[in-house]
């Protein structure tokens, strides 16, 4: 870790960081600033645990503002789910009580095990999070401090100017005067009248294939509740989201800065912030290792040429797992565009209305509750993939089937199994989609077997690409699209 700080590797931003006793400031591995002594050095797995241990965030290298660790993302242990669900904002909205509950644990077993694995528990891993959400929004709005203070979860200001002073060493006022600044600060809230709404710099690590990653979401975007605008290469994927407080609406460019990319948010209520920005961080994949992932995968033979083809390819999330696991049965033993009109027809018929429509953003995907006991008679589908929506529905409404950021994956594909209707490849394309995880390989997938066949990879042991099976199938499902759009000889 020593040797990353002292070559300001940037491929270790997220992963951990380093404290520095003589100053009191912690870092990300990549700060510019001069490297200390080793004697001066203490390493945390977490900004929070840095933070618990009374240091102060660099104001040069913003260690709040790195991606997440991917192995939170791999991690399918309590700690895993538990880290995937703070960073949700349960612990905002339920306390630690709500977060041990989904867990299936007592409080003090989550917070023993926290602060084992992490060094924070997570109270403190929760004020880490408040801290970075007040800083945006007192560097990015005209927010009130006290606006703020409530909007980012703080339960006082007096609480919320302790933790900025403690965290930033500067008052709320210093660090709103410090803001880094290309972005212009808007109002409270923007709005559906074309305001930038809150800007953000979602910060990922090494390369980063958006082209990739825009034509998935273009391929399946669903009138009403997504869009692409834009010529490629300089696309926007705007989309609408069911959030605990409001409604809102996300727009993600194409264009990607250095090492991050720019999304605007416009929320109905700003104390949905970080669940928000969560949420689009898991859709487009963006706490990913792509230098893990390109070390295991390239030493195939027959994938190293696509992972070299393709650097920083992501596998795309959700913004909603419920929408994604529905859509997921709109999409059985059909095409994508058959799927695709399905899930058009859904959102037209039971989507929400948005209160103010935007560009063509119209509709919330319609809730679990309200299909349930929907007739679905105006999707032109079999009456038995009626009856597997519906029972899948009714699943998700009542918790038969748990498809939050900390669902445990093996019991929530087990459950799907368990449905009528729902077979290995719906389950595993939830699990891989809805719940984030980057080891699972759709064998029995046309497509897949399309470009495993291309990319001579048919016999070869797919147990050697673990723990990122799910990333090889992206690799696979590139390779056989690109021979479906390939010019005839």
């Amino acid at each position: 870790m020593y040797e990353a700080v002292c070559s300001r590797d940037a491929r270790f931003d997220g992963a951990f960081f380093f404290a520095v006793s003589t100053t009191g400031i912690y870092c990300r591995p990549s700060c510019p600033a001069t490297t200390p002594k080793r004697p001066n050095v203490s390493f945390f797995p977490t900004a929070a645990a840095a933070q618990h241990s009374g240091y102060r965030a660099c104001r040069r290298c913003r260690p709040d503002a790195v991606p997440g660790s991917a192995a939170w993302n791999a991690r399918a242990d309590a700690v895993g789910r538990a880290m995937r669900l703070i960073g949700d904002g349960v612990v905002d909205r339920e306390g630690v009580t709500g977060l041990a509950a989904r867990l299936g644990y007592s409080a003090r077993q989550v917070q023993r095990q926290l602060t084992a694995e992490v060094g924070a528990g997570p109270i403190a891993l929760a004020r880490a999070q408040r801290a970075h959400t007040a800083r945006i929004l007192l560097q990015t709005t005209r927010m009130q401090a006290a606006e703020i203070a409530f909007a980012a979860g703080f339960a006082s200001v007096r609480q919320f100017n302790a933790t900025i002073r403690a965290i930033y060493a500067a008052t709320p006022s210093e660090l709103r005067a410090a803001k880094p600044g290309r972005f212009p600060r808007q109002g409270a809230v923007g709005g559906a009248d074309g305001a930038a709404g809150i800007p953000l710099r979602l910060a990922y690590r090494g390369p980063y294939a958006t082209t990739e990653v825009f034509d998935y979401l273009a391929a399946r975007a669903l009138t009403g509740i997504e869009e692409i605008t834009g010529d490629t290469g300089s696309r926007a994927y705007r989309r609408t989201l069911r959030l605990p407080h409001a409604h809102g609406i996300a727009e993600v460019s194409e264009k990607p800065g250095d090492g991050w990319l720019l999304c605007h948010l416009h929320l109905g209520d700003l104390r949905d912030l970080t669940t928000a920005t969560q949420r689009i961080r898991r859709l487009f994949d963006l706490d990913a290792d792509p230098y893990a992932v390109a070390e295991r995968l390239g030493a195939d033979p027959a994938l190293a040429p696509l992972v070299e083809r393709r650097p920083g390819l992501r596998a795309p999330g959700a913004a909603d797992p419920h929408e994604v696991a529905i859509r997921a049965v709109l999409g059985q033993q059909v095409s994508l565009a058959a799927g695709r009109r399905l899930g058009v027809d859904l959102v037209a018929a039971y989507g929400e209305p948005l209160e103010t429509p935007s560009g063509g953003l119209t509709r919330v995907f319609p809730t679990a509750e309200a299909l349930a006991g929907a007739s679905l008679a105006e999707l032109g589908m079999p009456d038995s993939r009626r009856a597997t929506l519906r029972t899948l529905a009714a699943a998700l409404a009542d918790g038969t089937v748990s498809l939050d950021a900390g669902a445990d994956r093996d019991e929530a594909e087990k459950a799907l199994l368990g449905l009528h209707g729902i077979g290995p490849w719906t389950a595993g394309y939830v699990r891989m989609r809805a719940l984030g995880d980057p080891d699972v390989l759709l064998a029995g997938d046309v497509a897949v077997q399309a470009g495993m066949r291309y990319a001579g990879a048919e016999a070869l042991d797919a147990e050697g690409w673990r723990p990122w099976r799910t990333y090889a199938m992206h690799h696979f499902w590139n390779t056989a699209a690109d021979r479906r759009h390939a010019p005839a000889a």
